[in-house]
């Protein structure tokens, strides 16, 4: 029997919405067992200079309880091959807001060197947690 690829997708996942169920999904379908990490509180603030509104103990407990996802981890450390050293994934996926970045370029690299497969896929548009963040924002502002 084939040992099962599996596939690790990061992610923050502040203010669940649908783009996050989607990539879930759609990572889901790039491999047999799917961990989502999820980024720590002060990774995210390093990475994208604020703090996720949800604290970090409900987001993994969100994540996991998607049925895409096999397992769920916190994601706490600087670099995606730390974590690949954690875990031996097969595949990391990634949105492709990433392909062509220097970040993407980067990231490819970096796992080329250990045989681990980048899947970019679609990014949803219509919604994302910035966009909840400001709407938030302006109703509380307006109140």
């Amino acid at each position: 029997m084939a040992k099962p690829l599996v596939g690790y997708l990061p992610g923050v996942f502040d203010m669940f919405h649908i783009g996050h169920l989607n990539v879930l999904r759609n990572a889901k379908l790039s491999c047999d067992y799917l961990i989502a990490g999820v980024v720590s509180d002060e990774r995210s603030l390093t990475a994208k200079g604020k703090t996720p509104v949800v604290p970090l103990i409900e987001r993994l407990e969100i994540v996991q309880s998607i049925r895409y996802v096999d397992e769920a981890v916190v994601e706490d450390v600087p670099e995606k091959l730390q974590m690949w050293e954690q875990l031996k994934f097969d595949v990391i996926i990634k949105g492709d807001d990433w392909r062509g970045t220097d970040k993407g370029r980067k990231l490819e690299a970096d796992f080329a060197g250990v045989g681990v497969e980048v899947v970019y896929l679609p990014y949803t548009v219509v919604t994302s947690s910035t966009m909840l963040r400001q709407a938030l924002h302006s109703r509380l502002a307006g109140e």
